[in-house]
Order: C-alpha cells, then structure tokens, then sequence
C-alpha cells in the first residue's frame, strides 16, 4: 500500500499536485494507494461525496477518475491543515532531490521523539544566566 500525501494553497494546485502524484504511483506500479490532502474540497470531490461545480476543476476533476482506473484501490482521505505538519516536511524534502526517471527513490526513515529535536541540543547554562544574557 503506497501512501501519496499533497499539500497547496488553492483548488487548481490542489487537483494538479494530485493529479501529478497519481500519475507516478501509476508509472512505478503501484496498485493500492491511499491520498492524503488538506484541502476538504477536493478531497470530497474525488471522494464523490460533493459535486464539483467550478468549471475550472470539472476537466481536473475527470482526468483523476481516468487516472483511478489504474489502481486496484484508491482512497481519499482528508487531513486538516493543523494537522498536515508532514505534509510540509515532506514537500519541502522533495524539492531538495533531483530525480531522474531510471533511477530508484531513495527512502527516508522517519523516528518519532518524546520532545521536539531542537530540545535534544540545548544545554544548561553554567552560570544561570539565559542564553541571551550577554548578547549586545
């Protein structure tokens, strides 16, 4: 099961970010998916669950569901922006690759952690004062 995760700031963006990320499911062979997306429109969209009325997103909207076909599952699954933190990330890790067509995706490993990361580096300060004491 492939998980596709897509994470933009209006509708057309929304459907093409997916739209684009379907199609490479479809060219590495991926045949379970599940979609991950904050945008509740599109989602409920692509779900069947709304009508899609904008003319602008219909051709979006039909090219999707041809692109479904592929799969012998699909699903849409809506996330909140608030809680789309990994979204974020990981779209900021992807325009830090080049990929080319023929080569294999590197994968990343993900470690949960009790505090934040930043948290793990900080040390006391020896004389009691804040970090910022001494700065002029």
């Amino acid at each position: 099961m492939a998980r596709l995760g897509f994470d933009c700031t209006n509708n057309i963006g929304e459907y093409k970010a997916c739209a684009f990320g379907i199609q490479v499911a479809i060219d590495i062979k991926v045949k379970l998916l599940k979609v991950y997306g904050d945008l509740a429109l599109v989602i409920h969209q692509l779900k069947g669950e709304w009508e899609t009325r904008d003319h602008k997103l219909v051709p979006y909207e039909a090219y999707i569901r041809k692109l479904i076909e592929f799969f012998d599952d699909i699903s849409f699954h809506h996330i909140p922006r608030e809680e789309n933190q990994m979204a974020d990330a990981l779209a900021t890790l992807a325009s830090m690759f080049q990929l080319s067509p023929h080569r294999d995706l590197s994968y990343i490993e993900f470690r949960c952690r009790g505090k934040l990361a930043h948290c793990c580096i900080i040390e006391e300060e020896k004389d009691g004062k804040p970090w910022y004491f001494d700065i002029k």
